[in-house]
């Protein structure tokens, strides 16, 4: 797909040498997916946020996550009006199509919840009214590794509404070479244009719901779910929201393969990074150093796929 590569064409303007966390990036928006970015300070994660906005046509917001942060802040609040006599609603940042909620996890725990509704429902509700928020929209938030100064673990119901968990890393030397370079001439952000309108990528969000899956790839899928939830070392397994989500990254995935239809390798390349920030291990796993990502792994490797004809 042309647009697609130019997208990621734009973005490596600005972010070098990370094109497959490009890639899940664009994956999770056609999927109509939120995205969570855990990672240590300084590595890009905010200016790929804006990158991506800019090369994608849409309106962005941004809230720098502080403990001062109030849930009005992000959903808006209703301020009365003299002149007419009534209660005049305010919007709040979440209403854009792209919310970058920075180092979310440095906000109250009240504020992180105000998120919940706009990243589920496509709404906001203040004072009993319910307000939608623009098309297309998705959250891509940002968070410092736990333990980090001043910050605190996201709520489980909040983690199982992103789509995807990335983490983009420190970049190579050659690449970290190429950063300062490109920064010589004035901040390569400026230099990022838009691709695709709204409209286009809302049609192309419309033909990812469109992609198909046969039933065996679906009862493959489930396959992998329930296995997360018979697994000794895992507590809480992947609920049915991450199914749900998990079938929309396959499809988005297929079609950037330039398929209509869903395989099995598909399942399994979205698999883990799709899943492992879900689940919720049990003591032994945390004892032994067995992390999310093995457990997953080896869940792939002793459920069978199915051959399709």
């Amino acid at each position: 797909m042309g647009a697609v590569s130019q997208i990621i064409g734009e973005v490596k303007k600005v972010i070098v040498g990370k094109d497959r966390v490009l890639l899940w990036v664009l994956t999770a928006i056609l999927a109509k997916g939120h995205i969570l970015l855990e990672d240590i300070p300084g590595v890009g994660k905010t200016t790929m946020a804006l990158a991506f906005s800019k090369a994608l046509g849409l309106e962005h917001g941004r809230v720098q996550f502080t403990p001062d942060v109030l849930p009005s802040d992000i959903t808006g609040y209703s301020v009365y009006q003299k002149e007419t006599g009534k209660m005049v609603y305010q919007p709040g940042a979440v209403l854009t199509n792209v919310f970058l909620a920075d180092e979310l996890n440095r906000a109250t725990s009240r504020t992180q919840s105000a998120l919940l509704e706009a990243m589920e429902e496509g709404q906001v509700t203040v004072d009993g009214k319910s307000y939608p928020l623009p098309q297309p929209f998705f959250v891509l938030a940002t968070q410092n590794p736990t333990g980090a100064s001043g910050t605190q673990l996201l709520p489980d119901s909040q983690m199982d509404r992103f789509c995807i968990r990335l983490s983009i890393g420190y970049p190579a030397p050659g690449d970290e070479r190429d950063l300062v370079l490109n920064r010589q001439n004035g901040d390569p952000l400026d230099r990022v244009r838009q691709v695709v309108t709204k409209e286009e990528l809302c049609q192309l969000q419309r033909q990812v719901e469109e992609v198909y899956m046969k039933p065996e790839v679906v009862d493959y899928m489930v396959s992998l779910i329930a296995a997360t939830r018979n697994e000794p070392m895992i507590l809480r397994g992947a609920s049915p929201r991450a199914t749900l989500s998990m079938a929309s990254l396959a499809k988005a995935m297929a079609m950037l393969k330039g398929r209509d239809y869903v395989t099995p390798d598909d399942v399994q390349t979205v698999f883990v990074d799709a899943i492992a920030h879900r689940l919720l291990l049990a003591p032994e796993a945390e004892a032994r150093r067995v992390t999310a990502v093995r457990l997953l792994q080896d869940i792939l490797r002793k459920t069978p796929a199915p051959k399709l004809r």
